[in-house]
Formats: structure tokens, C-alpha cells, sequence
């Protein structure tokens, strides 16, 4: 039986009971619905697994399609609805869409993953969300044994959240509908990293292509697009969240970004920088990156066990510090932080 280690981007995690690949819908719903527990397996890049592995079935799902429909009310008003399963390739899709022109979601180049991830996590990066161009999430409910479909506003969307993160053991998505705008200028830029690279200012606009290429550009620079012979990207992306605070919560001199209700959104990797721990900090096999401190890395060789001690000493530190404790964006299978 294939070990989680081979299909994690952290390449950490044990052997699973049992192991099926599917790439029908129907082949997903039936290997969902004869076997509990079950792990869904898509890219592998947002989980940490334990060492002993999952005791159950790992659904890998390999479902294709990717359907643009230019003949509904949405293609009249200047707008394209495509249809994408769950198993196809994030980045892959963005690849497409910058290729046909289809604006909303170039700046969200070079993530890891699968589309049937990305609402659940409401994937973004560079000043996009994917919530931003979701028109709806279409599920297999496990409570109800149905297929459902929820639009948008009913997707209860957050940052780094949505209704089907918050109840991750009853909706399995099967295809995700986005609605993008035909066009060569990207979205305008609401990143300054990213404006700045781009040479325009916040809130300005730069050719499709452009802004994929400087979005990798910037995602390389901080071991955050995959290469397997750079350790810096043996990682889950980002192991923390963002914190989002009280305004007289946040210490002094830490970036604050406004958020809804009042509250401000601060910067864990300065939390984290602050805290002492720089870029490279090292525990055995383990080790910040040396280009993003926000990335926990296996220096090869590593244990979850060891990724986990490293991920406690991070948010322990920061907490004593800074009595903000912060929160793993990474799914935790069959381990506690």
C-alpha cells in the first residue's frame, strides 16, 4: 500500500489501509460512501500526515473536465461560467485561463493542489481569493448521500475558510463553476510586492500573462513553487495563518490590514521573524526555509513528528512574545499540534 510521504508536497506521512483512485464521479461518490473513515486526496500540498499513517481508505481523486460555457446569460453580460472537476490541476487552470484570456484568477499562479481544493480553503495569495470568481461549488453530501449546489454567498466564505472546511466530513467536491471576464489586463493589482514587480501602482492593471509571470517570479523567490530538488519547497506553503485581531491586539510596528467588523488582519511572518526565529531556523531534519519563514520544510529524511515539535516551538514562541497564538492552515490527518 503507497505511503502518504509519496503523494505529500511535505513528503511526510505513513501507509494508508487501503488505496483508490478514482476518476469518475461516480466511481468518487461509491468509494466515498463503502468505507469509513476516508481521506480525500487531492494534491497532497495542505496536508500533514502522521508518521503511522491512516487507518482507512485514501480516495485520490483524478477527475478531469474542463467546460467554459460562453451560451449562458453570464457569456450575454460579458462574462465566461467554466465548469472544472475537482481532480484537474490548480495551476494548470491558471495557466488556461491567462492563455484564453479569462481574467480573476492570474495572480493566484504556481499554488499546489487540485481545483476541488481551493474553495474549501478559499486559496489565495497577491491580493486574489478564489472566492472573488466562484460562482458555485457543486458537492457530493455525505450526510444526505445527494449531490448539492451552493452558490456563492452560500459557500460562507472567509479568509483561509468556508462552510465546507468548517465541516470537512460531509462535503466532498466534485466540480467547482468560476466566473471570469474576457480580457488581456489582469485584475486590477491590489498587492503592493506584486505592483511594485509589475512597475504599476496599487489598484492598476498589466497584461494576463504579465502578472502570471511575476507572480511565479515572486513564488520562486520564497521556495513556494514546487521543485523537487530544492528542500525549500518540501513544504505545505504557508503553516500559519494570517491572524486576524483586535486593533489593540496587534504589537507595535506589525503590518495591519483592515478587515470587516473593525478587526485587522497582521503579518505571522512578522510575527514569527520578530519572535527570533529567522529564515533557516533549523530542528533536525527540519527547518524554516531559507526563503519564507512561513514555510515549514523536510530537509529530507524527516519525521511529522519532528515538522510537528517545529511547528509547536513557532507558535509557542510568538505566543510568549507576542501573546498571538497562532493557527496551522495545513490539515492535520491522524496528529495534533
Amino acid at each position: 500500500m503507497p505511503d502518504l510521504r509519496d503523494h505529500t508536497t511535505l513528503r511526510l506521512g505513513g501507509p494508508a489501509r487501503e488505496w483508490v483512485t478514482v476518476s469518475t464521479e461516480a466511481e468518487l461518490t461509491a468509494a466515498l460512501d463503502t468505507a469509513d473513515p476516508v481521506l480525500v486526496l487531492g494534491g497532497g500540498s495542505n496536508l500533514v500526515v502522521a508518521d503511522e499513517g491512516f487507518d482507512g481508505r485514501v480516495v485520490e481523486v483524478a477527475t478531469r473536465g474542463v467546460t467554459p460555457d460562453t451560451e449562458s446569460s453570464a457569456a450575454t453580460c460579458g462574462g465566461v461560467l467554466v465548469k472544472v472537476a475537482a481532480g484537474e490541476s490548480w495551476d494548470d487552470l491558471v495557466a488556461l485561463a491567462v492563455e484564453r484570456g479569462w481574467v480573476g484568477i492570474e495572480a493566484l499562479g504556481g499554488i499546489p493542489g487540485l481545483v476541488g481544493a481551493t474553495p474549501i480553503q478559499n486559496v489565495g495569495a497577491y491580493g486574489q481569493e478564489v472566492s472573488q470568481t466562484i460562482a458555485s461549488v457543486r458537492v457530493w453530501d455525505r450526510a444526505l448521500k445527494g449531490v448539492r449546489t451552493f452558490a456563492n454567498a452560500d459557500c460562507l466564505f472567509g479568509y483561509r475558510t468556508s462552510r465546507f472546511k468548517a465541516d470537512p466530513d460531509r462535503h466532498v467536491v466534485l466540480e467547482v463553476t468560476f466566473q471570469l471576464v474576457p480580457g488581456s489586463l489582469g485584475a486590477p493589482v491590489r498587492y503592493a510586492e506584486l505592483a511594485r514587480t509589475l512597475g504599476v501602482e496599487e489598484g492598476g492593471r498589466a497584461p494576463l500573462d504579465e502578472v502570471r509571470g511575476a507572480v511565479l517570479d515572486l513564488r520562486r523567490g520564497k521556495g513556494m513553487v514546487l521543485d523537487p530538488d530544492d528542500h525549500d519547497t518540501w513544504s505545505a506553503g504557508s503553516f500559519f495563518t494570517n491572524p486576524v485581531l483586535d486593533p489593540g491586539e496587534v504589537p507595535d510596528g506589525a503590518p495591519a490590514w483592515p478587515q470587516d467588523g473593525g478587526r485587522v488582519k497582521t503579518s505571522a511572518a512578522w510575527l514569527i521573524e520578530h519572535a527570533g526565529f529567522a529564515k533557516g531556523h533549523t530542528r533536525g531534519r527540519v527547518a524554516l526555509s531559507g526563503k519564507h519563514v512561513l514555510a515549514l520544510t523536510n530537509r529530507g529524511g524527516a519525521s511529522t513528528e519532528e515538522l510537528l515539535a517545529l511547528a509547536r516551538e513557532i507558535r509557542d514562541g510568538v505566543e510568549a512574545a507576542y501573546g498571538v497564538r497562532l493557527v496551522n492552515e495545513p490539515v492535520l490527518v491522524g496528529c495534533t499540534l
